[in-house]
């Protein structure tokens, strides 16, 4: 095998054609500035090349159905293994998936309780049994001695009807006689019940007297018979008593009858509908109307627009139907609705048909009118439900809540699936508890199982054992098995793909991770670096591209690119062990080795003396907790992963204040009340989620910066003689945009098995613009070189015009000086998006009084970048701002003025604010792990 990675020529992106040895079967790191070419080498080069030799193994049949992978833009790569790539935007937000589906665990959970779990009566909470033919053969024989009985096969249980073809059938079969509610009767022609009432109802199969002479083969007859009638479950009767016994090869309630069916693992998966609650289908969570956002003002009429969604009086049908109403129950469309008489108020909230007459006392004659009236809950039930319009979905949505689902409460199961159970607890709740808590039950599991389960399980929990003991060693101990896949952090959901690849133990396999520490609190750094390094004993190569001190120190070989970013980085700057880099004159060796670094301020700042105060939060893990947050400076939330930082501030403090400003419709956890709001006008939080990733989204149209120098075109004296608007200056839109490539300056030419190619447009050459709307030129520039312009170059270009040099300064100040106005969003780095995405916050005029929330700013980061941004963010505070991070970097953390560390652990050990305070003042604390790596950044 050969001993490294050799790569030739790469020249993907803003890689300036390197070439580069990489050891194998070791830990490398990858590092430099965000946006120096890190993830072009290594996702865009190696990775691809890596998926595109295995698609190449397909016959070329195959490859058209896969879809052809692009060469990188290399020369040659030698000693490549296979690639798996873990990266942070693979997690799905479909809500059927949660953690226990993605690790597989859940699945392995579902075969244990399908194999070894013991069912029970969900009516009296007994065992249930199931028996043989034979087993029910000698019970009958032995429970029964000398007793006269009837063998019954029930066939109706509990349901209204009048049954009367059932028992014409029951006739035809040439059975006579049947029990009927406790009684047994004779069946007559044109027999039938009252089909308003619930009956239970079953065949005679046959009376006999049990003793030692009764004919064996007979009775056993007699069961099968009543088995094929009674679907595998019959009755045994004594003369003249009421209360039967039941037998099934089914598991079955001896007491009731109920009968379950055999488990399945289906049966216990909320994704199939033999185990998914019928009332969510499996989701746990269901879509209720809101009576009070239905009629949010009860002292409204219903002329003036009470009922939300009807609104005002208008001339339709509804309205004419809401009159006929009024008339039968004596009320008028002006009176306040909380005067309606309740019965109205039923039938206009769910609907109602009736027919009723109202005589004129004037003209002596009545007149016949019709209620027919759908009613406003079910409209909006129907039409949320059935509607193929996304926009009357989502105004329905609007007065509906999410709640859980009242069938199964929020378990997602079957009724029945809850109550097979192994060590007195059903799957959910399992699924419930935190991977720690859960990996200690199954420990101590095997000493409570029979022999018999013991010997069905050992290998499934062996499998289960494992794949929770990975879970521990990244560092997620806090999640639970149901926790939904949509709520993760970019490095949660790595992590869980890591411990699923740790997991499949394979060797000699090529691993790439994109900054996994994302996410993750120092106290659990050790755990992921112990974790990559294991991957690398087994005989795997790994390749991390990461900016996280720890990682690169624990590295066996580090590469960092740069010099700087974008088209000014690309180059190989420095490689070798990390002891090796630290001689090289890079601003990474500068930073690692302490010659520079980002400045502990001298003094914390003050604020403003005013206090923002959230008390009694108990969402998700908090317990009962209430936080005072000064205004005027640079807060900071830390805390271990999973100890409730989201939850606080993401769930709870954001919703508040998105619903007081700008009338946001999520939810906030439950929380008791919130003081201070007057002290702040408004609230921009910049969280996690990508900027759109579509090659026609740039950083001009993000930041909506694109629509501003549109307007700027047309108000050009050309422009306006030739009455151009500023539609005619977008490549999204018909009329100015070049129509050969639709604005996309790119054609592609569709290969049948081969990738497709990427030309140039030959219209329009690649400007995306016809030649008309390219005439018209500000200060000599037309529409493409402003796009084909640098965002250094554009605040100078366009430094008179206040609008558009607001927005284009905050970008640079961000760093991002060095990308084109019209870079297509697909090749931007993920810290070049972060940062895009909070230059387009940070350029919103702030008042003064504006109460930022930022979650985790540093994913993509490298130190340099992180102390130009907190540069940016110091600028805001000292105009009186106040700026809340949650963060787990230590460099951002030193800077805070106040810091709130929740704790002590993750998941249920968390959920209390352990220390709060300037990072002088935690750093005594004994109890916080963050003041304990604070302590040591300090000194």
């Amino acid at each position: 095998m050969e001993e490294f990675i050799e790569v030739y020529g790469a020249r993907e992106h803003n890689l300036q054609n390197i070439n580069i040895k990489i050891p194998r079967e070791k830990l490398v790191v990858i590092t430099g500035l965000s946006g120096s070419g890190k993830s072009s080498l290594a996702f865009d080069t190696i990775y691809a090349e890596g998926q595109r030799r295995y698609i190449e193994t397909f016959s070329a049949y195959a490859r058209q159905f896969l879809g052809g992978l692009e060469r990188p833009d290399v020369d040659k790569i030698d000693g490549l293994s296979p690639v798996i790539a873990i990266e942070q935007k693979t997690t799905s937000k479909n809500p059927r998936s949660t953690v226990g589906t993605i690790t597989e665990i859940y699945d392995f959970l579902r075969l244990l309780f399908a194999r070894a779990s013991d069912a029970y009566s969900y009516n009296t909470g007994k065992k249930m049994v199931s028996y043989s033919d034979e087993q029910i053969k000698d019970l009958i024989l032995q429970d029964f001695d000398g007793r006269a009985i009837s063998i019954l096969a029930p066939k109706i249980r509990s349901r209204k009807g009048h049954y009367r073809e059932l028992f014409e059938q029951i006739a035809k079969q040439g059975y006579v006689k049947v029990r009927v509610d406790g009684e047994i009767v004779d069946i007559e022609k044109g027999m039938k019940l009252d089909r308003y009432k619930t009956h239970d109802i079953e065949v005679v199969i046959d009376r006999l007297k049990i003793n030692k002479d009764t004919d064996g083969k007979r009775l056993m007859n007699s069961i099968l018979v009543a088995m094929q009638e009674g679907n595998d479950v019959l009755m045994v009767i004594e003369k003249d008593k009421t209360e039967g016994r039941y037998f099934s090869r089914n598991l079955m309630c001896p007491d009731t009858g109920i009968s379950y069916p055999n488990p399945e693992p289906n049966n216990f998966s909320f994704n199939s509908p033999k185990g998914a609650c019928d009332t969510c289908n499996g989701l746990g969570t269901i879509r209720q109307v809101n009576i009070h956002k239905v009629i949010p003002d009860e002292n409204k009429s219903i002329k003036a627009g009470g009922l939300e969604p009807n609104g005002p009086q208008k001339n339709n049908w509804a309205f004419k139907q809401l009159e006929i109403i009024a008339k039968r129950y004596d009320f008028s469309l002006s009176d306040p609705i909380k005067k309606i008489p309740q019965e109205a108020l039923d039938i206009i909230l769910y609907g109602g048909k009736e027919k009723f007459e109202v005589s004129s006392k004037d003209l002596g004659i009545t007149r016949d009118y019709k209620i027919d009236y759908e009613g406003i809950v079910p409209f909006i039930e129907s039409t949320f439900h059935n509607n193929d319009s996304s926009s009357l979905r989502r105004w329905a949505k609007n007065y509906m809540d999410k709640t859980d689902c009242p069938t199964c409460e929020g378990t997602r199961l079957k009724k029945s699936s809850l109550y097979f159970k192994i060590n007195e607890k059903n799957i959910a709740e399992l699924a419930n508890k935190d991977i720690e808590e859960l990996a200690d039950w199954f420990k101590d599991l095997p000493k409570k199982l029979s022999k018999n389960q013991f010997t069905i399980a050992e290998e499934i929990l062996k499998e289960i054992n494992a794949r929770l003991q990975f879970l521990v060693d990244v560092g997620l101990t806090y999640l639970s098995l149901n926790r939904s896949s949509k709520s993760l952090s970019g490095g949660e959901a790595q992590r869980i793909r890591l411990a699923t690849q740790i997991g499949s133990q394979l060797v000699g396999v090529l691993y790439i991770l994109d900054e996994p520490s994302i996410g993750l609190h120092q106290r659990d750094n050790e755990k992921l670096i112990n974790s990559l390094v294991s991957l690398r004993d087994v005989g795997n190569s790994v390749i991390v591209v990461e900016h996280d001190k720890d990682m690169i120190e624990n590295a066996d070989y580090v590469i960092d690119i740069g010099p700087k970013a974008g088209k000014h980085g690309g180059k190989i700057i420095s490689q070798g062990t990390p002891k090796e880099i630290l001689k090289d004159d890079t601003i990474t060796a500068d930073y690692l080795s302490g010659k520079k670094e980002i400045e502990v301020p001298k003094e914390r700042r003050m604020g403003n003396g005013k206090t923002l105060k959230l008390s009694g939060a108990t969402g998700n893990n908090l317990k009962n907790v209430s936080v005072e947050f000064p205004l005027g400076k640079l807060i900071l939330v830390t805390g271990v992963s999973g100890s409730g930082k989201s939850t606080l501030i993401n769930e709870t403090l954001y919703p508040i204040l998105n619903a007081h400003f700008f009338n946001g419709v999520k939810v906030p956890q439950p929380y008791k009340k919130i003081e201070g709001l007057e002290h702040i006008d408004k609230v921009i939080e910049i969280n996690q989620s990508p900027i759109g990733r579509t090659p026609r989204s740039n950083p001009a149209t993000y930041t909506g910066v694109f629509s501003e120098i549109r307007s700027l075109f047309a108000k050009t004296p050309e422009a306006q003689i030739r009455g151009y608007k500023p539609g005619r200056f977008s490549f999204n839109v018909k009329g100015g945009r070049c129509e050969t490539c639709s604005g996309g300056g790119l054609r592609v030419i569709e290969m049948n098995f081969l990738p497709d190619v990427y030309v140039e447009c030959e219209t329009c050459q690649g400007k995306r613009f016809n030649r008309e709307t390219l005439e018209i030129r500000y200060k000599g520039k037309s529409i493409n070189d402003v796009l084909e312009m640098t965002i250094d170059e554009a605040t100078d270009f366009f430094e008179p015009i206040p609008k558009i040099y607001r927005k284009l300064k905050v970008i640079k100040e961000v760093g991002l000086g060095y990308i084109t106005l019209g870079q297509q969003s697909t090749t931007l780095s993920g810290g070049e998006a972060q940062r895009i995405k909070l230059s387009t916050e940070l350029s919103k005029r702030d008042t003064g009084n504006t109460f930022y929330i930022l979650d985790e700013p540093t994913t993509g980061l490298h130190f340099e970048d992180i102390r130009v941004l907190m540069n940016v963010l110091d600028k805001l505070v000292n105009k009186g701002n106040t700026v809340l991070i949650i963060e787990h970097n230590l460099d951002v953390i030193k800077l805070a003025d106040y810091l709130i560390d929740i704790g002590p652990e993750g998941g249920k050990g968390g959920g209390k604010v352990i220390a709060k305070g300037t990072p002088e003042e935690i750093i005594k604390n004994k109890k916080s792990y963050t003041a304990k790596f604070l302590k040591k950044e300090l000194n």
